[in-house]
């Protein structure tokens, strides 16, 4: 198993903070490390005896470039570090910001893509994107892939969304977090505010995580008690939805889903109401998630729909006319391109593509055309759940659910609508579409 890791430095030599910086201007990378605490910190105390800007350390180290990549050198690192500064490169990223807790053994990672948006939107926070947890023992390389990945998606989101805020996301290695636990609380908090990034709890973390950190920081949103927006997946479920009605109009010349035959990968937060959505809609289901309880769950709640199921390893296989994959993404690959039997893949999945850049993922859309099947970037309909963290972090108890709704239903349909109709008059992908339709507003 590959074990090489940017923290093995900082944890060995005592130190607590990693920047690396890209330019996708001049081509040039420089990184930098830190000690900018003491390993007995009480992070408890975030926010009431201290804050991001106060001084931790009387005994502080600040490693220059040169020293920095000749501490990485010193462990071996040094073709790891240039991977990493490939990966920035051919995805334009504006970089890593990686803190690590001795006390936990916790590696943070704020996997940053533009700042763009950000940078003048008057609020505290420049970034947004999800806080995902993986286990310590996974490959870093890995958890930097997707955590790169989902963070230029969001950037792109953002564009799609008119939301002010530079794309990112948090990927976090370390066990699951103790919701009664303050210093584990105080850390995530001083490390999310520390990039001016909100957030909401994502993969592998629970959604009360909201509640538990809103002691610290405001920065986190998303699951919060007493939220008028409720829990994510719904809003954004419920922008495929509205999405999909458009493709299907472009697709199959009805914008009527009735009588389609829709197959849901994944029965979570967003896929159960998107499976509601569709039932309701008059599509037929076929649907799997590798715990049975959700699709039990389904059949309960329509007990006079006959629904499919299909195992996890099956559902990619099956006949159908969309796919609508709203689990874990990176699955469409060539092979499964190639022996796909749907005539569209829409649904709420990141990244759905197996790419870690536009330019393959381009490649991958270029396939999925050549065989007859409609995709579209996954960027351009999945934006609801991002407008729904994005209402509750400006407006929190005020934020308006029935407002939001209209919003995304708005937004999602009339961008897809475009985006299609565009791509056909160009004779391009709508993959390709919709990155020419927003790269304008980020690289600049």
């Amino acid at each position: 198993m590959d074990t090489r890791s940017l923290y093995t430095p900082l944890k060995e030599e005592g130190l607590t903070t990693l920047i690396v910086r890209y330019d996708w201007k001049t081509d040039k990378g420089i990184m930098y490390a830190a000690k900018e605490w003491e390993p007995d910190i009480k992070w408890s105390d975030y926010g009431k005896t201290f804050y991001t800007e106060s001084f931790l350390t009387e005994n502080d180290i600040r490693l220059s470039n040169r020293e920095t990549r000749d501490l990485y050198e010193k462990y071996g690192l040094t073709e790891y570090v240039d991977e990493i500064f490939e990966l920035l490169r051919k995805g334009r990223f504006f970089g890593l910001d990686c803190y690590y807790n001795s006390q936990k053994d916790w590696r943070f990672t704020a996997n940053l893509h533009s700042y763009i948006l950000g940078r003048n939107n008057n609020e505290h926070a420049i970034y947004t994107g999800g806080i995902r947890r993986h286990e310590k023992d996974e490959p870093e390389i890995d958890v930097i892939v997707d955590g790169l990945n989902l963070g230029r998606a969001q950037s792109h989101k953002d564009v799609a969304a008119n939301l002010p805020y530079g794309g990112g996301k948090i990927t976090v290695q370390a066990e699951q977090v103790n919701l009664e636990d303050k210093d584990e609380l105080g850390f995530l908090s001083y490390a999310l505010d520390k990039v001016r990034f909100f957030t909401g709890p994502d993969m592998n973390y629970p959604v009360e995580l909201a509640d538990a950190m809103a002691e610290f920081t405001i920065n986190i949103s998303a699951g919060l008690r007493n939220n008028p927006i409720g829990p994510s997946g719904g809003p954004t479920a419920w922008g495929i939805e509205c999405a999909m009605h458009k493709a299907a109009k472009f697709w199959f010349g009805d914008e009527s889903l009735k009588g389609l035959k829709v197959a849901v990968m994944g029965l979570g937060a967003v896929g159960f109401p998107q499976a509601c959505y569709l039932i309701e809609d008059g599509a037929e289901l076929i649907v799997c998630d590798k715990d049975p309880a959700p699709v039990q769950a389904l059949k309960d709640k329509y007990p006079n729909i006959v629904i499919e199921e299909a195992g996890v390893d099956e559902i990619l296989n099956v006949e159908a006319d969309i796919l609508c994959p709203c689990a874990i993404g990176g699955f469409i690959t060539e092979e499964v391109i190639d022996n796909m039997k749907f005539k569209m893949v829409f649904g709420a999945a990141n990244n759905q593509l197996h790419a870690t850049n536009k330019e393959e993922e381009i490649v991958l859309a270029e396939r999925l055309a050549d065989r007859g099947i409609l995709y579209q970037e996954c960027w351009v309909q999945n934006i609801g759940g991002v407008m729904a963290g994005t209402e509750m972090h400006l407006h929190r108890e005020k934020a308006d659910r029935d407002a939001l709704m209209e919003k995304i239903q708005k937004i999602c349909s009339e961008k897809t609508e475009v985006n299609l109709r565009q791509a056909k008059e160009l004779g391009i992908t709508p993959t390709e579409n919709a990155y020419r339709s927003v790269e304008n507003r980020i690289y600049i």
